[in-house]
């Protein structure tokens, strides 16, 4: 949240999301919390997504697995969020990606970006390293 403005929506839904996730044992319990507050948005509206995305992560503590599965559950913008969360949660622990999860990529990006469609994970990552450490 250092990057968004501490009295707005999205932060302040942020930080519901998060202590909601922290009080209920029960996912599902944190997923009606929500809706309840925030099912008056459009289904694809950053508020709510966002704000079931910081339920998600904080509720699965650092697994990969049940990141991705609590942030589909929620509903809403349910394949964004389950890439969102899985991003998040592999970013934090790259090495807590299960092998079912990354096997099936055989290490291969599909895309339409000109030039990068079948590059492997590994070469975008060290593009992408060299990209964010030039002045």
């Amino acid at each position: 949240l250092a990057v968004v403005p501490p009295r707005s929506r999205l932060a302040e839904a942020v930080r519901h999301a998060v202590a909601a996730a922290g009080q209920h044992a029960d996912f599902d319990r944190v997923v009606d919390e929500l809706h309840a507050r925030y099912g008056h948005y459009h289904w694809v509206h950053a508020v709510p997504n966002t704000a079931l995305i910081a339920a998600a992560l904080t509720h699965a503590d650092g697994d990969f697995t049940r990141s991705v599965c609590r942030a589909v559950s929620g509903g809403w913008d349910t394949d964004s969020n389950g890439a969102t969360a899985g991003s998040l949660a592999a970013l934090v622990d790259p090495d807590g990606v299960p092998h079912r999860w990354s096997a099936p990529l055989g290490n291969r990006l599909a895309t339409t970006v000109p030039g990068f469609d079948g590059i492997g994970f590994d070469t975008l990552a060290q593009l992408t390293a060299q990209e964010a450490a030039r002045p």
